[in-house]
């Protein structure tokens, strides 16, 4: 074996585990956007190990052979991945739009919480919520999202202070806080609306969303018997946009294949 590819493999590797423990650590500490960053940074230190591991077997006479077929097989699946990642991005940017039409009920859909403290991307989807109550006085708002990791209080605890705190009279805020995921917001805020004797499927639902999330919350909306129209909220910052259709891209092919 190439004991000079042999040493480049092992300091690939030791570099590829330190970042993904790094950016582990990171995730556990709660930085903000971090599980995103840990599974890309986890997916490309597998990638890159994999073809340091198969670059550096390929030296050996008796490997040669099968690390040929395997690098095909890896450019392959590479490829494929690749393409498959553009059709995703190509069906959530095909959602990014936001319907000029009166609903009957406002589902907001929750997006995390630290300390309290609606993230960036909560506080754009309570925004687009708020301004979308002022231009369409009296109608409730569902806001959704259970009790993450570590906090005291749910996300729509949080979020239903957060619009009562900006003049939003109170009666109009639904509580929907046992949520854990987007399917369960739709099914949970159903559970909400039947209860307040409205006939689910006379009225029409304005969900609210960041721009990323729209084409899925679509397609999960129809599955649970929603007559939803969809309101985007901008993303702020182009990096966090950015890792937004990352993991958007995963949740997707989740959906598509597991549910």
């Amino acid at each position: 074996m190439d004991k000079k590819r042999r040493n480049i493999t092992i300091l690939v590797a030791a570099l590829a585990v330190f970042f993904t423990m790094l950016s582990y650590i990171l995730m556990i500490m709660r930085v903000a956007n971090m599980h995103t960053v840990f599974y890309l940074v986890l997916g490309f230190s597998i990638l890159v190990v994999s073809y340091m591991v198969l670059w550096t077997l390929g030296t050996v006479e008796k490997f040669a052979r099968t690390v040929k077929i395997l690098k095909y097989c890896y450019l392959v699946c590479l490829i494929l991945g690749v393409i498959l990642f553009i059709i995703l991005q190509i069906l959530i940017l095909s959602g990014i739009q936001s319907e000029d039409a009166d609903a009957d009920v406002i589902i907001v859909l929750g997006a995390g919480v630290y300390n309290g403290v609606p993230s960036l991307i909560l506080v754009s989807r309570l925004s687009t919520a708020y301004d979308y109550m002022q231009a369409h006085p009296g109608v409730p708002v569902i806001v959704t999202g259970g009790l993450g990791r570590g906090e005291e209080k749910t996300d729509a605890e949080v979020m239903a202070r957060y619009l009562i705190a900006r003049g939003i009279d109170e009666s109009l805020v639904w509580i929907e806080d046992k949520s854990t995921n987007t399917r369960e917001n739709f099914t949970f805020s159903i559970e909400i609306i039947t209860a307040k004797g409205i006939d689910i499927n006379s009225i029409k639902v304005a969900v609210i969303s960041n721009e990323f999330h729209l084409y899925r919350a679509r397609i999960i909306a129809e599955k649970v018997g929603l007559d939803a129209l969809t309101v985007a909220a901008e993303t702020p910052g182009f990096f966090r946009k950015i890792l937004c259709h990352f993991r958007e891209a995963i949740s997707l092919t989740l959906e598509f294949f597991f549910n």
